[in-house]
């Protein structure tokens, strides 16, 4: 059985205005470091290429989620019963809508110092407010909720796999990478905040 976004043209128009909100709130990211003359300000050694990894990374969980979606039916999640079906839909879309939400919520609250590239601004300080009280990486954590979502909207369990998993992947990197980075640039208020907050989830990782 084809997920409804695939089968049923509310469905359909539901999940691409879902998805469109979570790319334009991506695209908040220009005024921080993603577009034009900011890229001439990065500091390459910093980033370790890990900019790159989390967009491939990225683009192979929508390269190979959403196809698999329609093609592996056998992963489909709860194929036979209509009510379910739509239920998880639902539940998805909530899902990636919170996720995008939570996604901006972080890049709003860090303002000029969000950079997509890997660097320490000028005056850049530890921010401890809004998401970051509980967590080091709350955009980051907002990208997996999404794309949990996404998988959940899908209705298929090897879709929801792929989405959260290879963008995880290249997250994992890039935390490293960016840690590492924090850690020479602000020295010990970001090792104090390291050792008071998880990366990804509060009280797991």
């Amino acid at each position: 059985m084809k997920p409804l976004p695939f089968e049923s043209l509310p469905a359909a128009t539901v999940f691409a205005a879902a998805f469109a909100g979570f790319v334009l709130v991506n695209l908040q990211m220009g005024g921080a470091g993603w577009w034009g003359g900011a890229s001439t300000l990065r500091e390459p050694a910093l980033d370790r290429g890990s900019l790159l990894v989390v967009a491939l990374t990225t683009a192979l969980g929508f390269g190979i989620g959403f196809p698999v979606s329609n093609k592996v039916l056998a992963a489909t999640i709860a194929p036979d019963s209509p009510v379910t079906r739509w239920s998880v839909f639902i539940l998805g879309i909530v899902v990636m809508v919170a996720g995008s939400l939570f996604r901006l919520w972080a890049i709003r609250t860090l303002g000029h110092f969000f950079t997509a590239d890997v660097r320490v601004v000028a005056g850049q300080h530890v921010v401890t407010s809004g998401p970051y009280r509980r967590v080091r990486h709350p955009s980051y954590t907002g990208l997996i909720v999404a794309f949990a979502g996404m998988g959940l909207a899908l209705g298929n369990w090897l879709s929801l796999l792929v989405l959260i998993v290879l963008p995880l992947v290249g997250l994992v990197f890039r935390i490293h990478v960016e840690e590492a980075a924090l850690l020479a640039k602000l020295g010990d208020p970001y090792a104090q905040y390291m050792s008071r907050t998880k990366r990804l989830l509060p009280g797991i990782w």
